[in-house]
């Protein structure tokens, strides 16, 4: 099932980037153009249209031993 739109803070990882708001998990019916969000620099961004809040967080260190060991 999609997630509602109404969400106002989303934390996303490098693996989300390029963010884009409406996010894939979104539900359409409701959304508004996809716009590109961009949360690289400060960390945090909003969007224009919908006002999410989009966090990027840092990946956990078995996030990251995972991804090491899936490139090997």
């Amino acid at each position: 099932m999609k997630e509602s739109n109404a969400q106002t803070q989303v934390d996303v990882t490098v693996a989300d980037l390029p963010l884009h708001c409406p996010m894939p998990s979104t539900s359409l019916w409701n959304s508004h153009p996809r716009v590109f969000i961009p949360v690289e620099e400060s960390g945090e961004a909003k969007c224009p249209y919908c006002g999410t809040e989009f966090r990027l967080v840092k990946e956990s260190s078995t996030e990251h031993a995972s991804l090491s060991d899936a490139k090997t």
